[in-house]
């Protein structure tokens, strides 16, 4: 008897084997881009609503105070990026709707340098991630309404001199495809 779940060995046609890509408790085997931290913050829910933590100091997404907040959206079926940061570390909470983060880590000094990392966000799965200073990142949203959340960077936004290097999101710098994670409406 197999001990995979009844799978066998043999395969039932032409198509190919799937790979593990969570463990039985729901963590994920993929490989994560050095510094790169995702979350699932509580929540609690009763006949009212639900609440779920944004930010409760927890050094798992960064001890650093919060000093800046804001709030951004993605329209259905829109791409938002690239961006990269010298100086902050970007901590987003999403609010409604469904965003793959797409991640890139361009620091020629990290263990994991280009290396390519997603993360789906959503309010039933992963709500949080931590960008790290140095990783490319870039929104798509790939659900069917508005995405909205909560950016607490670990540094105030300067106007005169944003702390912001863009690329196109079809650029050719980064070795991502992000035409294979677009939606398909």
């Amino acid at each position: 008897m197999p001990d995979d779940g009844g799978v066998s060995d043999q395969q039932a046609g032409p198509g190919t084997r799937d790979v593990q890509t969570v463990t039985a408790s729901g963590d994920s085997t993929v490989a994560s881009i050095d510094g790169v931290v995702t979350h699932r913050p509580a929540t609690h829910a009763d006949h009212r609503g639900l609440v779920y933590e944004i930010h409760n100091l927890a050094p798992a997404l960064g001890s650093e105070p919060v000093v800046w907040a804001y709030g951004d959206m993605v329209r259905p079926g829109q791409v938002k990026g690239w961006a990269c940061h010298e100086e902050k570390v970007d901590r987003y909470t999403l609010v409604t709707g469904e965003l793959l983060v797409l991640l890139h880590d361009g620091r020629a000094d990290s263990p994991t340098s280009g290396l390519t990392q997603t993360v789906l966000l959503s309010p039933s799965a992963t709500r949080q991630v931590r960008i790290p200073v140095g990783v490319w990142h870039l929104l798509v949203n790939v659900g069917a309404e508005p995405a909205h959340f909560v950016n607490l960077p670990t540094r105030p936004y300067h106007h005169a001199s944003p702390d912001r290097m863009l690329l196109p999101w079809d650029t050719d710098q980064l070795p991502v495809d992000v035409r294979s994670y677009l939606p398909r409406f």
